[in-house]
């Protein structure tokens, strides 16, 4: 995944809070909501339940808690050439093309921050840890993301990993704040919500090329990652992993295959109008 060397970067768009690492397992969401089987989640989003337990729950519009002084990533991350030698700086440059994609396709984009953490922080959702994973906040329409995460989606869910793996992930994210600019982020059920977002990040992997951040279109390789990750964080995967046995009336994000064709779509048909929740779940 390489970015166009001279491509300007715009940090302002990421908030560094400290830095990564130090995260535990999948072990709930914030607000002490446990979801998938035995206990452990093994999703890569929050969403409806994170929303139901936290917003109006005394948690929204709290200030962020005390953190470290945060990076300068003014400093650091300004062309494609540092994204592709920092991983803080890649998370800028994917940020960036996502957002660059989103912004021309839809009138309704507002851009948002992702906030880079670890340990702990409060957002407009309630407070949240490490634990939780990747997720998007609709009441401060911010992505949080510990970087450790990565290291925990291939040693605790056997995925690959590799950068694109990572930029599935921030796609998603970004899906959810798609479906919440366009008003359908808390319709339908939980699954067809998660695969819309799965859909959407496959939309922008295969539009990437047209936001000037990239040299090039992604490599099938680069895909395959993905693919991989998708299937990896699949509720059938994560249930049978954990607990031994499979059931899809629990399924909260979908079942890999499910997963992986949602993105595989998105990806095929380069179109949000071919993300449809009807056709999903």
């Amino acid at each position: 995944m390489d970015f166009r060397d001279q491509a300007d970067l715009d940090p302002s768009q990421v908030e560094d809070r400290g830095g990564s690492g130090g995260g535990g397992g999948f072990s709930g969401f914030p607000g002490g909501m446990v979801v998938g089987g035995g206990g452990i989640v093994g999703l890569i989003v929050l969403v409806l339940v994170f929303v139901l337990n936290n917003v109006g729950g005394g948690g929204g519009g709290d200030e962020p808690a005390p953190q470290r002084p945060p990076a300068n990533l003014t400093e650091q991350c300004q062309t494609g050439r540092d994204a592709d030698q920092s991983e803080k700086c890649q998370v800028v440059g994917v940020v960036n093309s996502i957002q660059n994609y989103w912004k021309q396709e839809i009138s309704e984009y507002r851009l948002s921050k992702t906030v880079l953490y670890s340990g702990g922080l409060r957002t407009g959702c309630g407070s949240a840890s490490s634990t939780a994973g990747p997720f998007y906040c609709p009441a401060d329409q911010r992505v949080y993301l510990d970087l450790s995460f990565f290291d925990q989606l291939h040693s605790q869910f056997g995925a690959k990993g590799g950068p694109f793996a990572q930029a599935y992930v921030i796609a998603h994210e970004y899906g959810h704040h798609v479906q919440n600019l366009l008003g359908v982020l808390d319709t339908g059920s939980s699954v067809p919500i998660e695969l819309q977002a799965d859909c959407y990040a496959g939309v922008w992997a295969r539009n990437a090329i047209d936001t000037g951040f990239y040299d090039k279109p992604f490599t099938q390789a680069e895909i395959s990652e993905a693919l991989d990750a998708a299937a990896a964080v699949g509720d059938d995967r994560i249930q049978q992993r954990t607990t031994g046995r499979i059931d899809p009336e629990s399924f909260t994000h979908g079942s890999s295959a499910q997963r992986v064709e949602a993105f595989q779509r998105g990806y095929e048909k380069g179109s949000p109008a071919d993300c449809d929740l009807s056709g999903l779940g």
